[in-house]
């Protein structure tokens, strides 16, 4: 089943996430990411929400995010032209020495920075696609990965479309 990237856009009050994820898991759905913060309109948020699924099922979803109350706007943006990203931090064992600065290699090639270092660690942040992430991830694995978090993804549509104009 194909994964859909849904663009939420709802009103920014306790518990709205939960009915959100709630429908999503009544309906069986796992979600792959998520991503939630603040949008470009006082009192709103912006839920990016990764799910696979059929064409019947995701539009039945979609329709009935469109009846929560808080719900502003509902796209299903993963056929539309977008862009998307994802953040990771990565720990990673470095002693001082020929190990420390292969790492600062992988971390260059791939556009990362070097955001901690520690006397036997560094902390590498990342942005791209789920590809880059996991290819990076796979690099620094033989080095030892302390600690890895990721963000899930975000996604905004190409151009002038607005994901946030009325339902």
């Amino acid at each position: 089943m194909p994964a859909h990237i849904f663009s939420v856009l709802v009103e920014d009050c306790p518990g709205v996430l939960s009915r959100v994820t709630g429908l999503f898991s009544r309906r069986g759905f796992n979600i792959e990411s998520l991503a939630v913060g603040h949008s470009e309109q006082p009192d709103t948020s912006r839920i990016t929400i990764v799910v696979s699924g059929n064409d019947t099922q995701i539009e039945q979803v979609k329709k009935q995010l469109n009846k929560l109350i808080e719900v502003i706007k509902v796209l299903d943006i993963s056929e539309a032209e977008h862009v998307e990203r994802e953040l990771a931090l990565v720990k990673v064992k470095a002693e001082p020495g020929a190990g420390r600065s292969e790492i600062m290699q992988v971390a260059g090639i791939f556009r990362a920075k070097i955001i901690d270092v520690g006397s036997d660690s560094l902390v590498v942040e990342v942005t791209g696609d789920s590809g880059k992430i996991a290819a990076i991830e796979d690099l620094l694995r033989p080095y030892g990965i302390i600690e890895l978090v990721r963000t899930g993804k975000i996604a905004l549509q190409r151009g002038s479309a607005m994901a946030a104009q009325g339902k």
